[in-house]
């Protein structure tokens, strides 16, 4: 690890001291109000691909010092207007003014993922959900991913509230790659119970690809993107300090973060830090469910320079989280136990269930992350570099006679690395060629293991290449990607569960799509796309006991990759007051991988019992499958009332084998079809020192679950449920008109219904021997306060060399 952050901090300052010089150009103009003819005061203006950025004064002028010259694409926007996204040739002095239409409903923004270039949301041919950290603030959750779950087309697979793992169009696990500040975050992300390990109260952004993204990204992308950007440069001239905290009631959450921001036109960073508690959480039928709490810290940020020939960032994160393992134990009586030294059980006290220390079984997660994000000027082309090291370290506990024993412990090292040249734009084209890699190791060394010690090797290259007509915007790209696999013999002492075995894995990926602009009002989106995504290690060898989800998991190393073909269509309609998405896929799988619960001779659950515990016994397997769903999105702003939003999103999937696997043809953790409801006001100016407010009361509607996996009794049918939630928040002004600080509210689950989700793990725990009733439920009632404090100062301007 050491000699790989040596590696990347030599590369770093090489950059810096041998970029040569570029052509240097300024970039200036007004913003104005396009019905009034005023100046807009606080317009954002941000170069995406130079990742720099800068707002109006008081008269609506900007002006960037040293921009590279060429074509570069501009985003300007401002709360309440409509966002304009403009490729602008820098030459010289350049000058150049903006119009900005007031408009209620908001679509255009800028999009980095799954693209070479950054370009307008209206653009893409394919589906991408974007999350501004203003909705962020203001929406409160158990989790980010609980919070980004509320749009079309995505769900949470949650285990209690400190984890939930992100499924897009039903699909999850290895389907899913998240990416963080332009680096693919790789931790141990096939298991149930493991997140995505990232500071959530330091994201400015979110970007959601729904659908395949191997062609820019490779394996593990093959059912979409989740593009979490934490790093955005402070405008040109300023510092800002911003502090906030946080709590819930249901499970006594507490939080507390802050972060450090600035840029005086060449050298700009960032620093964050952060800290979350919380204990049990609580619920209607199961009162306090025990071991649910969990602790958090994180901390991390970036610093680099700014130049005409393009900018040099070295970000950093450590992350650490300890959550207690839900095991959902329960005397005769319903009570939670927990085990006692020496063997035997106890009922778990009112004291443990406040306690926010987490109680045997718990885990151990340190994720640490160094990056170094450049951008070069090469004549009129541009080259993207970046390079990351990561370590991952997974200790799971759960021995109560030997606390410092871990059962398992997985220590993951990964080098990764991307390059991507943006040739030139030449009469509308614009190619671009890549290759990407990763280099990982992991190592056991805790008591047990679950997967063998491994190396992997990964090596991609892609073409693509986009087309701009009038009303006509093409995509197109191929890709191929070649995986090395070495994996070693899983040992329980001296005895070999598994042997060592090699493999070798190569993939063609390729896209194709188009937008089309049929009208002012109506834009059409098409796209076709062949993914892929190789086995990972659990799924080829697992061969013991995983303490996180109480199973067995047998592997299976003759699994072959998975390939997919999907399509998907989408109409949008959109005016002053309207936006309506209508979108539609269709995705065929060859050699779809799922685990299956397997059966004993007798007929009934295989189970193993290890070290004491019954644990069921579950098998990777794979077949063809074939998965279809429809999203809608509709927000109305109804004239004149233009400060009121009634916003919906509505989503479902079929996913179906295509062959019937022990009498099911149900795909297992689909979620159900749902429909989010939300009537909110936003009211600008209240008074004088309230301002920005909003009030909102949403209704989440999910459907029930009729379609299980229910080979092997695998899963079972769940009820459906509606869940009431409101908001309220306001930015508080003194009178010298600067924002002192904003404070939010939200009670979510307001009547307190007892649900399980059914794509929540606790489903599954054992019953309630007092009800009858299975599993754990979701949290019941729960109401949320934070406040943030901003802080704006103005640099001295940095003398231009």
């Amino acid at each position: 690890m050491i000699k790989i952050i040596l590696t990347c901090l030599f590369t770093y300052f090489s950059s810096i001291v041998f970029a040569g010089p570029a052509e240097r150009g300024s970039f200036s103009g007004r913003v104005i109000n396009a019905e009034t003819g005023k100046p807009v005061v606080g317009a954002s203006i941000y170069i995406t691909n130079l990742k720099q950025g800068t707002t109006t004064n008081e008269t609506g002028y900007f002006k960037f010092n040293q921009v590279s010259e060429g074509q570069q694409l501009i985003e300007v926007s401002h709360i309440g207007f409509n966002t304009i996204a403009q490729t602008i040739l820098i030459q010289g002095d350049t000058y150049k003014d903006f119009s900005l239409t007031p408009s209620i409903v908001e679509n255009t923004t800028v999009v980095v993922t799954g693209v070479s270039h950054a370009t307008t949301l209206r653009k893409t041919p394919f589906q991408v959900t974007v999350i501004q950290k203003d909705e962020l603030q203001k929406s409160s959750s158990l989790n980010i991913i609980d919070l980004i779950s509320k749009k079309a087309g995505i769900s949470a697979l949650s285990t209690g509230p400190a984890i939930s793992k992100p499924l897009i169009r039903g699909l999850g696990y290895n389907r899913v790659l998240t990416i963080n500040d332009g680096v693919r975050q790789e931790g141990q992300q096939w298991g149930d119970e493991h997140g995505i390990e990232i500071d959530e109260s330091s994201v400015s952004k979110v970007e959601i690809l729904k659908g395949p993204a191997s062609l820019m990204y490779g394996s593990d992308a093959i059912a979409g993107v989740l593009n979490i950007i934490t790093n955005v440069p402070v405008q040109e001239g300023s510092m800002k300090l911003n502090a906030g905290a946080g709590y819930q009631t249901n499970n006594h959450s507490q939080s507390i973060h802050a972060n450090w921001a600035g840029n005086n036109g060449v050298f700009n960073w960032n620093l964050y830090g952060s800290f979350a508690k919380a204990s049990d959480y609580k619920n209607k039928y199961d009162g306090y469910v025990y071991n649910s709490k969990f602790i958090q810290n994180a901390a991390g940020g970036y610093a680099g320079i700014n130049k005409s020939w393009g900018y040099s960032h070295l970000i950093f994160s450590t992350y650490y989280l300890q959550p207690g393992l839900i095991e959902a134990e329960r005397d005769s009586a319903g009570f939670f136990i927990k085990p006692l030294p020496g063997g035997g059980s106890t009922r778990a006290s009112e004291a443990d269930f406040k306690s926010y220390d987490p109680q045997i079984p718990f885990q151990h997660i340190h994720h640490q992350k160094i990056a170094l994000d450049n951008n070069f000027k090469l004549g009129q082309n541009r080259l993207a570099l970046i390079v990351a090291a990561q370590q991952n370290k997974r200790e799971e506990f759960g021995d109560i006679d030997n606390l410092q024993q871990r059962e398992l412990y997985f220590k993951l090292r990964t080098f990764t690395y991307s390059t991507q040249l943006h040739l030139a734009v030449r009469n509308g084209w614009k190619p671009s060629l890549g290759i990407s890699g990763m280099q990982q190791q992991n190592k056991n060394e805790g008591e047990n293991q679950l997967i063998p010690d491994y190396r992997l090797s990964d090596l991609g290259g892609f073409g693509y290449i986009q087309k701009e007509l009038k009303k006509l915007t093409l995509s197109a790209g191929i890709r191929y990607d070649h995986r090395s696999l070495h994996a070693r013999a899983i040992l329980d002492g001296n005895t070999i569960k598994n042997t060592a075995f090699n493999k070798q894995y190569g993939n063609i990926s390729a896209s194709m799509g188009g937008t089309y602009r049929a009208s002012q009002y109506i834009n059409l989106k098409a796209n076709i796309a062949r993914a892929y995504r190789t086995p990972s290690l659990p799924e080829l060898a697992s061969n013991g006991a995983h303490e996180g989800t109480n199973r067995y998991e047998y592997g299976d190393r003759n699994l072959k990759s998975e390939t997919s073909l999907q399509s998907d269509v989408s109409i949008e309609y959109q005016t002053p007051h309207l936006f309506i998405n209508l979108a539609g896929y269709y995705n065929h799988f060859d050699h779809f991988i799922f685990y299956k619960k397997l059966i004993s001779t007798q007929g009934a659950d295989s189970v193993l019992v290890v070290n004491g515990k019954a644990l069921d016994a579950y098998q990777f397997t794979q077949s063809k499958a074939n998965l279809s769903g429809l999203e809608l999105t509709v927000d109305i702003h109804p004239h004149p009332l233009d400060w009121l939003h009634f916003e919906n999103s509505f989503s479902m999937v079929n996913a179906r084998f295509v062959t019937s696997i022990d009498g099911s043809r149900n795909i297992p953790n689909i979620p159900a079809a749902r429909l989010v409801s939300s009537l909110r006001g936003n009211f600008k100016k209240v008074s004088s020192w309230l301002k920005n407010s909003y009030a909102s009361i949403e209704l989440e509607n999910t459907w029930a679950q009729k379609h299980p996996f229910t080979g092997y009794h695998t899963e079972t049918e769940t009820p459906g449920y509606a869940l009431l939630n409101l908001g309220l928040g306001t930015d508080i002004y003194n009178k010298k008109d600067n924002p002192i600080f904003s404070i939010y509210f939200s009670a979510l689950n307001i009547t307190d219904k007892a649900y399980q989700s059914h794509v929540s793990r606790l489903k599954y725990a054992p019953v309630n021997e007092a009800t009858g009733r299975t599993g754990v439920f979701n949290t019941g009632r729960n109401f949320s306060f934070k406040i943030r404090v901003p802080l704006s100062f103005l640099l001295p301007a940095k003398k231009i060399v």
